[in-house]
């Protein structure tokens, strides 16, 4: 763990997932049988992207028990990786919620009334994590890591100084945004970390809150990182160019970028429609030319 809070932003998230392999392979010597690492492995209802970094601190746990001389081999490595769907978008609003019985979430027809319907009346103290998460596209680790010196109200600005690629990022803040970090600014007076419950104690992460809201208020085959999806999404959306957005999500290169830009039909549109316009008018234009000037010639016309 010590590893994990020096090295990780995200080190609660690593703290988290430490425990349950503890919990299901605490029993064992140092060395895990593989047999019993795909058993548990595969009884897991996870995406591919939640099995993967399972596997990978699983891993980072073994490598460094064979640094320590606490381990000869990481049986880690024998686990499968899983293609994750890189290509797969998932935002809010995309579909109809399903049908609920529920009298106050009936007048709620999109996916995002009905979640932020759901998390006022249950647990309205989060609901600064939820506006955030949708104004900023932060990544879990990096939201949930963030702490006070690296948010400015004033500037509107928060500082992200080691994001996933390994580059300082600087991500404005919007009237909403801006308005949740207030929110929080008054439950820690700007100290130390910034998502903290009501009793100023740090939060570790979303999922025992935000996946029962998800539940509850019937959005299907939607994840808290779908929030990141829908904050890209909507800038496409609203004509953002690609570069921009790239550079507000972090991404390393554009082409993790390029997966959002079929949501941008207009412009597309716009793209084509030059072909059908002036490219043809274009080309009659030259071929009348190049015809009148050979006519010409013919017949001696100077």
């Amino acid at each position: 763990m010590e590893y994990c809070h020096s090295n990780n932003q995200g080190y609660q998230f690593d703290e988290y997932r430490i425990g349950r392999l503890k919990k299901a392979f605490g029993s064992y010597s140092a060395e895990v049988p593989i047999e019993d690492l795909r058993r548990w492995f595969g009884e897991q209802e996870w995406e591919p992207g939640t099995y993967g970094r399972y596997r990978s601190t699983l891993s980072l746990t073994y490598r460094l028990a064979i640094e320590n001389g606490k381990a000869i081999t990481n049986p880690a490595r024998l686990l499968k990786r899983k293609r994750e769907d890189n290509g797969r978008v998932r935002f809010l609003n995309q579909f109809s919620p399903a049908r609920t019985e529920v009298d106050y979430l009936k007048p709620r027809a999109d996916e995002e009334s009905r979640l932020r319907a759901v998390i006022q009346a249950v647990c309205p103290s989060h609901m600064p994590e939820f506006d955030i998460a949708l104004h900023t596209g932060m990544r879990p680790s990096e939201q949930y890591g963030l702490t006070w010196d690296r948010v400015d109200l004033v500037r509107k600005l928060v500082t992200i100084p080691k994001s996933k690629n390994g580059i300082t990022r600087h991500i404005p803040l919007n009237s909403v945004s801006l308005a949740a970090f207030q929110e929080l600014f008054g439950r820690s007076g700007g100290e130390g970390r910034v998502f903290v419950n009501i009793h100023g104690e740090a939060l570790k992460g979303y999922k025992h809150w935000f996946e029962p809201s998800v539940s509850r208020a019937g959005v299907t085959n939607f994840t808290w990182y779908c929030l990141r999806h829908t904050f890209a999404s909507r800038l496409i959306m609203a004509g953002v160019d690609l570069r921009t957005v790239a550079e507000l999500m972090g991404h390393k290169t554009i082409q993790m970028t390029v997966r959002y830009a079929h949501l941008a039909p207009a412009h597309k549109l716009a793209a084509v429609e030059r072909l059908a316009g002036g490219w043809q008018l274009q080309e009659a234009t030259d071929t009348r030319t190049d015809t009148s000037v050979a006519a010409e010639s013919a017949f001696g016309v100077h």
